[in-house]
């Protein structure tokens, strides 16, 4: 199809601006000219940038406008982007899909050089809305993956809330830094990095989308991850900016999505999952976390009304990875940052948190193994005996 410049604005409107909206809400677009398959696009910022933020921009521009295109089924070749008007002026051009190695049409994965050659398969936890316990799954899927014998890392994407200092008992740690790189802490047999133990424990992250995607960035890139299985990734709650820069920068085996039973929670799931699909990120499979309360007494209690979330997977034609009841040593065991607690029914609480997390554990493993066969990252074995 014929490239439109309604098409491109609608991309356009997807990446924000230091200002706080987006780059025709914010009247940054100044010109696009539009010659066969090739776009030259002129954006003007009202607040000064620097050069790493416009070139962060204009990166995000790109991915934008070439994941919306295969969207629409139009082709997209050279793009230029230039910045004028400020005191900083800067401009990249950015070459089509084809010729960055990666296939046509998908913008995703070609849009750079895989930074983490190491890792086998990197994983996005997410969810439409906060306070489902996406961190609490991340973390202990994480600690279960690593207790199956599998090399993990745990990336605390969380910008604004990073969750991991205190979940993971890291509070008397001290970051290290080593050759210009992170060096992620180990600890409950998993490698570990959050912005958390970068900044003041207290301190407010008031960002625009340009930092928070250069933040995120530098903790991929940054951190010395070595030989990985896999790399689980906490985001942030929502369809924001970190996801899109995530989908950019990574090479994504797939993304797994925590809901709670209720509706209001569904809802904002749904969102989430549309967002992944239109990145072009699998969707490993659904988690239901609170599925219910085990109370001191031993009782099952149907506080949000178990089944919900796996209702809404069967709807939307997803696996149904597992149900997370909650508890007090649940809680409990977070906030001492002890996860491993989780594993064993004499400090879970029970048999029936242990038996959840082995279980999507396992069911978690089938879905990764089946996406990477897909994916071409892995090839069938044959076993006689």
């Amino acid at each position: 199809m014929a490239l439109s410049k309604e098409n491109i604005t609608r991309a356009l409107t997807t990446v924000d601006t230091p200002d706080g909206g987006d780059l025709v809400t914010d009247g940054a677009l100044r010109s696009l000219e539009i010659r066969g398959e090739d776009l030259s696009i002129e954006l003007s910022l009202s607040a000064d940038a620097g050069r790493e933020t416009l070139q962060q921009i204009a990166e995000q521009t790109n991915g934008a406008i070439r994941r919306h295109a295969a969207r629409t089924g139009d082709r997209v070749g050279r793009i230029r982007i230039g910045f004028v008007g400020g005191e900083s002026t800067f401009e990249a051009e950015f070459p089509p899909a084809d010729d960055r190695g990666g296939p046509s049409g998908d913008p995703g994965s070609a849009a750079q050089p895989n930074p983490l050659p190491g890792v086998k398969h990197v994983i996005a936890v997410g969810a439409g809305k906060g306070g489902v316990g996406k961190s609490t799954v991340a973390v202990n899927l994480a600690v279960g993956l690593a207790r199956a014998g599998h090399a993990v890392g745990l990336l605390d994407g969380d910008i604004y809330g990073p969750s991991l200092p205190t979940m993971l008992g890291l509070g008397a740690l001290e970051q290290v830094v080593h050759e210009g790189e992170l060096q992620p802490y180990t600890v409950h047999g998993v490698k570990a990095i959050t912005l958390g133990k970068l900044v003041e424990a207290d301190k407010p992250l008031i960002w625009r989308g340009p930092m928070a995607h250069g933040a995120f960035n530098q903790l991929i890139t940054r951190t010395r991850w070595g030989e990985l299985d896999h790399l689980i990734i906490d985001l942030p709650p929502g369809t924001g900016d970190v996801p899109l820069t995530m989908a950019q920068t990574l090479r994504l085996t797939g993304a797994v999505i925590v809901c709670t039973p209720q509706r209001v929670a569904q809802d904002d799931a749904v969102r989430a999952v549309r967002m992944f699909q239109q990145l072009n990120v699998e969707v490993l499979g659904v988690v239901e976390n609170m599925s219910f309360f085990i109370g001191d007494d031993g009782k099952e209690y149907d506080i949000f009304g178990r089944g919900g979330a796996e209702q809404m997977a069967q709807r939307l034609g997803l696996p149904f990875l597992g149900a997370i009841p909650i508890n007090t040593a649940l809680r409990a065991n977070g906030d001492a940052g002890d996860p491993t607690r989780n594993f064993d029914p004499s400090t879970a609480g029970g048999d029936a948190l242990p038996a959840s997390l082995e279980k999507l554990v396992e069911t978690f493993n089938a879905q990764v193994s089946l996406a990477a066969l897909k994916q071409g990252q892995a090839t069938p074995t044959l076993s006689v005996s």
